[in-house]
């Protein structure tokens, strides 16, 4: 298998798949220096202001003479990205043939949402009870038994001192976690003179079941611990009721998710996961995706798909709102990619982008989801939300996602709330950190796995861990959330 590919026809550069010498050709061009894998070579040659093509679109231009078989990357390439765009109604929704779902064993909740997971969670409103769920999950832990699977609490420092869309923000984050399926039964603390008072959440949690949510107000407690140590009681109780059965595969909500990419990330891992999304969403099944700073640059993969033109005009309203919120707060809208990326082989946002949307695949849009929404339609949404990792991830989950599909270069060991399956797009990180890779997607590096056969490795992953295979994060026992904040603190 040759070490460079060529991912477009009309690509100007190829990228390293493996470490390459001076000298490595292909395609009738010789390296003029050692390339680090995951990093780019030029294929012809460009002068300043020309357009680098990567993915078959322009990922920046070059600023400086490059030769063919120069290394491009940082010191001669640049992004072309500015602020806000206008945008043009071209729809080329992809056909999408239908076919049978497969099963998992999962749990049918008596509202009819299904969960891959029967754990309790403790969902503080505000930070000044962080402590206090923390507690309460770690001393009464002899509650799990039977098909209790977990007991976890979610610190969290807002709920208080937050005024205009944090506030808002906090409240629809906290109150969807709560409805979350993969939870059989859930403990609300409060403090009780908090912003999010008990009355609010509830108010924003709409009809809820008395057995399945359970509340405490710490200051109405003499002993907030002993009457939580009750509630929990009553919580495990409720969901130590429900037990595993068949369920179709089409039921499952993917949120589909990459952090510490490297230049491999978008020829490896998250192609691997789009022909997964793509398959999944052809059995009827629903998918997410997110991080929408790293679509800019590449949203000519996105927005002929949308399924109408009241989805396009939504996607728009997304991205551009997105970069007035960057202009808004004085910065520029390509402040990506990170060190890390940088170091992977990732020079631009385009080039970070064009990557970074492989996740979602080729089949067609068919919501918006605004941040704290939760899924409302079958098939592929976009869904409002940062590329932070953990306020991402944080966001899917809370939109509806079961499991995650978490697509990594250069490795990281947290957890979401659900099920977090981390894929390596390159093999020495699989090697390397097995405690924290899932999965390793960088055998279509290697040559010895197509991606096609990769990806159906993964459904089969995917199958096992929503029917209760634990992911590494699981195992060690890292789940976190993190909430968007934009506004003042008082």
């Amino acid at each position: 298998m040759s070490k460079l590919i060529r991912i477009a026809p009309d690509d100007t550069v190829a990228v390293a798949l493996s470490p390459i010498p001076k000298g490595t050709e292909f395609m009738g061009v010789a390296a003029r220096r050692d390339i680090p894998a995951g990093h780019k070579m030029a294929l012809r040659e460009h002068f300043p202001g020309e357009n680098v093509k990567k993915y078959g679109f322009p990922i920046g231009h070059a600023t400086a003479h490059i030769l063919p078989g120069d290394w491009v990357h940082t010191h001669n390439l640049a992004t072309n990205l500015s602020g806000e765009e206008e945008y043009r109604y071209s729809p080329v929704p992809p056909a999408i043939e239908k076919t049978s779902p497969r099963e998992f064993l999962g749990y049918r909740r008596p509202d009819g949402r299904v969960g891959v997971r029967n754990e309790i969670w403790v969902l503080p409103t505000v930070g000044c009870v962080n402590s206090v769920a923390e507690a309460l999950a770690r001393e009464n832990q002899h509650l799990v038994r039977g098909t209790v699977e977990g007991l976890y609490a979610f610190p969290h420092p807002f709920g208080c001192s937050q005024t205009g869309e944090d506030h808002s923000n906090t409240r629809r984050l906290l109150a969807a976690l709560a409805r979350h399926p993969n939870a059989g039964a859930v403990l609300v603390v409060s403090l009780g003179c908090e912003n999010l008072t008990r009355e609010e959440f509830r108010k924003e949690l709409g009809d809820y079941d008395p057995r399945r949510i359970q509340f405490l107000t710490c200051q109405q407690e003499t002993d907030e611990m002993a009457a939580g140590g009750a509630l929990l009681r009553k919580c495990c109780e409720f969901a130590g009721t429900m037990k595993r059965e068949p369920i179709p595969s089409s039921e499952l909500v993917i949120g589909l998710k990459c952090g510490g990419s490297d230049g491999l990330s978008g020829i490896t891992a998250n192609p691997v996961v789009g022909r997964f999304a793509d398959a999944h969403l052809k059995t009827g099944g629903s998918a997410l995706l997110t991080e929408v700073p790293e679509m800019f640059g590449a949203e000519d993969f996105l927005l002929g798909r949308c399924r109408d033109r009241s989805v396009f005009d939504r996607a728009v309203g997304l991205l551009n709102g997105y970069k007035n919120y960057f202009l808004r707060h004085g910065e520029t809208v390509y402040e990506n990619p990170s060190p890390g990326n940088r170091e992977g082989g990732i020079t631009t946002l385009e080039d970070k982008s064009c990557g970074c949307v492989q996740k979602g695949g080729t089949a067609p849009i068919t919501d918006v989801l605004g941040y704290g929404e939760t899924v409302r339609t079958r098939g592929l949404s976009l869904l409002a939300g940062p590329g932070n990792d953990l306020v991402s991830t944080t966001a899917l989950t809370a939109a509806g996602a079961q499991i995650l599909l978490f697509t990594t270069g250069r490795g990281t060991p947290f957890g979401a709330p659900a099920p977090t399956l981390k894929i390596s797009s390159n093999t020495p990180l699989a090697l390397k950190k097995p405690g924290w890779i899932d999965f390793n997607a960088g055998r279509v590096a290697d040559g010895s796995e197509t991606a096609e056969r990769t990806a159906e490795a993964l459904a089969e992953l995917v199958l096992r861990v929503a029917s209760g295979e634990k992911t590494c994060s699981e195992r060690l026992g890292f789940r976190e959330i993190s909430i968007l904040k934009d506004g003042v603190v008082l």
